[in-house]
This record gives structure tokens, sequence and C-alpha cells, in this order.
């Protein structure tokens, strides 16, 4: 098994069909199976090895899609990381991983430079004409290298919300398989489909979800390096996009996008939304302005990342992220990690093939994240009578108020539903009386003048008391990560006024 097998299966079937769009230029399929083919070619020449670990910290472009193929060729492992890290982290991933080569976009070639050299690795600039012309010169290893489905195949490595950040092993089979739920149960992918790449490909759902399913299904997928909301509309239009899938607010971000409706966006059949909890308000207010239906799943890095989702044959069940792929278990479980009754929150678990193999050189964490099978998330959720799956938040993130259990999923969805919000992000303060204090950093849309106090009393007048955030302040930005998921362990409230 080889997850780069689809390149050549859908160079056999689509040779001449679009793989790769990056604006006007366009990659077929046989193009990608020939330079992915002399990029392993490079590899073997540079000595790497089946088992060996490669970095790419390159953004969405053509670039990325040729080196991660060319390293599974090779029967190498791909390291994928955000351009955006300084030498400081960047010296970190190749040390932990023990990578020897790290392919980095010229952009951002200082800062890789850095790091391979502190690391002890080499470093190769990825620059557009330079690096083609580059594999042309390099040897055609034209047939995949053997591996089993249990070697790994990517080290993905998590956001690090708790020390560092720890790296996923996945498998060939993870992923494979992960990609064939998306190509046929979600997605229900043809030759026939234009993709939007606008999540980012070093990250789990822009690999399994956009790259890998694209090519498995011999669609097009056409790719944004960076997001913009008046540029992605002008991808839907120009390119005929007919799937999307985004974080909540990328969804956010189009639907303030002044100038939308005059984007011809009636090609698009179907929205997916993960990697964050999807606001009721937005996913109903997409749907009615594009005219799509938005389904909601969820996943980690750890399971492949894609675990549950709502379907199109079942419709979207606002709110829920669907009921778990075909082949994947999940249940709901206490601290204990027993199973709790339906309707209770609890612990998410999971089992099954997309359970990623361990954590990279990490057996302390392995053995306390996965248990007889079963991957604990560490996210908090319930399961309604129907078996679908509701996300009420991190473990960590709940907030503990006088006793009382507050789950800020619940308070943002209330914050969501104001015409004046744009972002919110509920989060626990520390009180000496209570514990903890209930406080909630928004984000108002363009020209809108609506203030704390109003939003404060907004909240109060549609949940108990104990819920409702007693701190509320208005922010420019909130921050977020390469994905767009809004980081809570990086808001800071502002200072108390000066009560003289």
């Amino acid at each position: 098994m080889n997850l780069a097998s689809h390149v050549v299966s859908s160079a056999r079937t689509h040779p001449d069909r679009t793989a790769l769009r990056l604006g006007d230029a366009v990659v077929s399929f046989r193009m990608l199976d020939e330079v992915s083919a002399r990029m392993a070619g490079m590899l073997r020449d540079r000595g790497v090895q089946p088992g060996d670990r490669v970095a790419i910290m390159v953004p969405n472009v053509p670039e990325f899609a040729f080196i991660y193929f060319g390293v599974l060729r090779a029967g190498g492992i791909v390291v994928p990381m955000n351009p955006l890290l300084k030498s400081r982290e960047i010296v970190y991933y190749l040390g932990n991983s023990g990578v020897r080569l790290l392919f980095a976009w010229h952009d951002f070639a200082g800062e890789a430079r850095s790091g391979a050299q502190q690391a002890e690795a080499d470093a190769v600039v990825v620059e557009p004409g330079a690096f083609e012309e580059l594999l042309e010169s390099a040897p055609l290893l034209a047939d995949l290298t053997d591996r089993r489905e249990d070697d790994t195949a990517v080290i993905l490595y998590t956001s690090g919300t708790t020390g560092q950040p720890k790296g996923a092993e996945l498998t060939h089979a993870n992923l494979t398989r992960n990609c064939h739920s998306v190509v046929d149960e979600l997605f229900q992918l043809t030759a026939e489909n234009v993709i939007f790449g606008g999540l980012p490909l070093f990250h789990a759902f822009g690999q399994t979800c956009t790259l890998n399913a694209a090519v498995a299904s011999g669609a097009c997928l056409t790719l944004l390096p960076r997001f913009d909301a008046g540029k992605t509309l002008g991808i839907l239009e120009e390119h005929g996009v007919t799937v999307f899938a985004g974080v909540p607010t990328v969804y956010s971000r189009l639907l303030q996008q002044p100038d939308r409706d005059s984007y011809d966006v009636s090609r698009l059949r179907v929205a997916f939304a993960g990697g964050a909890a999807m606001p009721t308000q937005v996913l109903h207010d997409f749907q009615a302005a594009f005219d799509c239906v938005v389904l909601e799943g969820y996943g980690l890095s750890e399971t492949s990342p894609v675990a549950s989702f709502n379907t199109l044959q079942a419709g979207p069940r606002p709110g829920s992220v669907g009921m778990p792929i075909e082949g994947v278990e999940m249940r709901v479980v206490d601290g204990d990690r027993k199973e709790v009754p339906r309707g209770e929150t609890g612990e998410i678990a999971i089992r099954g093939h997309n359970v990623m193999k361990r954590y990279w050189q990490r057996p302390e964490d392995t053995a306390a994240a996965i248990q007889d099978g079963w991957f604990h998330t560490g996210d908090l959720g319930r399961v309604d009578q129907d078996g679908y799956f509701w996300i009420v938040g991190r473990t960590k993130d709940v907030i503990i108020r006088g006793g009382y259990n507050v789950y800020p999923r619940e308070v943002e969805d209330v914050l969501y539903e104001h015409p004046d919000v744009a972002d919110a992000a509920v989060v626990g303060l520390p009180d000496p009386d209570l514990g903890e204090e209930i406080g909630a950093a928004v984000v108002l849309t363009p020209g809108a003048r609506t203030t704390a106090g109003e939003l404060r009393e907004y909240v109060k007048r549609q949940v108990a008391a104990y819920k409702y955030p007693r701190k509320v302040w208005i922010a420019d930005a909130l921050p977020k990560g390469p994905t767009g998921k809004i980081l809570k362990r990086e808001i800071v409230p502002p200072a108390e006024p000066d009560p003289r």
C-alpha cells in the first residue's frame, strides 16, 4: 500500500484532466504523476530511504503536492509544517522528528535555513520555475515504493495547546481509508468536481478532505495560498467550484463580504465545515445566502482527521457533527472512561481505522490517549437518541462557576445570533469567590455600534443566570491558528478600569 497510488491511478484514468489549479496555472494529472516521480528520484539521489522523514514548509501551491507525493512515492514519511514557523519552532519540529531534509518556500527561506542549520538538517529552497528546473534533471522513479498498511506515511504535529506539540503518526492505511470515506461516503466526489483548496495543506483537514480527496477522485483542486474573502468568492465564480471546505471563521468572513451577492456561485452544491464548532446561526445564514447545503463534521489530527459527519443523504442537522463514518465507532465516557447514557455530557472517545498509530516517540502520551483501541479526545460532547453527536467544547474549556458547569459553546451560539457579532469566544476568568467567572471577547461586524453592556444583557435574557458573561469586551480581532480556529488560550482580557 502507498497513499501516493492515487496519483498513479488518476493519471492513468484522467491524464489530461486538471489536478491542481492556482490562478491561471494548471497542472494535469499526467504532469503531477511525472513531476512527483522525478521528486522521488531526486530524493533517492539525496540518500532518502524508506522510513526517512522529510519536512515540507510550503503554502497551498502545486509544489506542495509535488513534494508531498514525491516523498510518499520514495517511501519516506512526510512532516508537514506551517510556513509561518520561526527558526526556534523549526528547530523543535526538525529535531523532534529527526528530519534531515527540509523543503521550504522561498518567501520563508531565512527562517527555514536558520532553523535547519541549528537542527543539522539541509534546507532546499522552493522557488517557482527554479524548482521545476531542478526536478527536470532528476531521474524518474516511476515505481511506487511498497509500504505496509501500518507503515507511517505522515507525522502531523498537534497544535500544542498543552506543552510542546506532539507528532501524530498517521499510516498509509489511516489516510487512504479516511480519504475513501471522504470521496465516497461524504462528498460523493467524481472527476467532474472542482474543490476549493483554501484549507492549509499542512493541516489534516486540508490534506485529507481537499488534496487527497481530489487526487483520489480525479477532481480538480483549485488552490488559494492565503485566505481572503474577496479572492475566495472570485475563485468560486471563475473556477466553477462545486465543493467547499472550511473552518467556521471562513464562513463568517464570506458572509460579511460586502459585495458577496455580485458573485455567481451557482455551481456550489455542498459545503463542509470542521476544525471547530460551527455556530448554528452562521450555518443557517450561509445556507440561505449561498443556496447550498452545509454539512458539519468532526475529527482531529489523531483521527486522520475525519471521525463523524453529517451526510448528503441524511441532510444537515444544525449544531450536530453527525454520526461516525463507516468503520469508526464513537462513544461518550465519564471520568473513569465508562460510557454514559445518551443525552449526558462526557468525553468523546473514538475507535476505528482512522485512529493514529501513536505519538512519535511519546510512549507515555500514547498510552494515556489510547486505551483498548479507544482514542480519548479531550473533547466534550453528547449523543442524542438518534445517534447524532454534538460537541460541547474541550474538557479544558469548561468553566466551573460557583460549582456549576458552563459550556462556552452554548453561550457563544447565543452571541452569534446577534446581528452585530462577527466573532465571539467565551472563556473562564479567575474569580476569588466563585472560582471562575464567565468572560466573552467579541468582534463586531463593520460599522456596528453595539456596546459590551448591550451584548451582556442580550445573552442574559436567553440563558440561565449562572451562564451569562459578567464581563464582555469588544476586541479588534481574536487570535487564530493557521486554519482560522480561534485560540482561546491566547485571549487576554483587558485590565479592569482604575477604581480611582
